[in-house]
């Protein structure tokens, strides 16, 4: 396949088409009582960043789908399908875990676009779903049944009953 810039507006519509679910998903009140780590971005700077984040999945996309690597269109296929799902299980259904599951394989996935391409290109979308990573694994730790106020019964606990430990500087 050539990259023809017809081409390039089919992944720009498909990346676009995957990012609304982000819209459709948003954060709301649920994503503001969970407690997050000291280094959380502000809520407005999410929306840019996704914005170049998606364009360049759409021009990676076209990028690998005019190299002959087969396995390598199927890897940005799972990353895309991936990206699509983490919204709907982070945000759709509250469900932390199932969102560290997919964000880390997303990372897998990424990782082995980076390498199997043997290009830099992808790189700075691997250190952000990096961050996203461990910043879900904070949200995992931390529940939000952890912000009880200050001498309620210990009562930390996540989603799936399992005790969790309370945060330093919690009581």
């Amino acid at each position: 396949m050539s990259r023809s810039y017809p081409m390039l507006l089919v992944f720009l519509i498909l990346v676009g088409v995957v990012a609304m679910s982000g819209v459709h998903f948003q954060p709301g009140p649920w994503y503001a009582g969970l407690h997050k780590p000291f280094w959380t971005p502000p809520d407005w700077l999410f929306p840019p960043v996704w914005s170049v984040l998606y364009l360049m999945m759409a021009v990676a996309g076209w990028l690998i789908y005019a190299s002959p690597d087969r396995r390598l269109k199927w890897l940005w296929e799972i990353q895309l399908m991936l990206n699509a799902l983490w919204s709907w299980l982070f945000f759709g259904l509250h469900r932390t875990d199932l969102g560290l599951v997919d964000i880390s394989a997303l990372l897998i996935c990424i990782a082995a676009i980076v390498v199997r391409s043997r290009s830099r290109s992808p790189a700075s979308w691997y250190c952000w779903c990096r961050a996203r990573r461990s910043k879900r694994c904070a949200c995992i730790r931390f529940p939000p049944s952890c912000r009880s106020p200050p001498g309620a019964p210990d009562d930390c606990r996540h989603g799936d009953g399992r005790r969790a430990r309370r945060p330093p500087g919690r009581t």
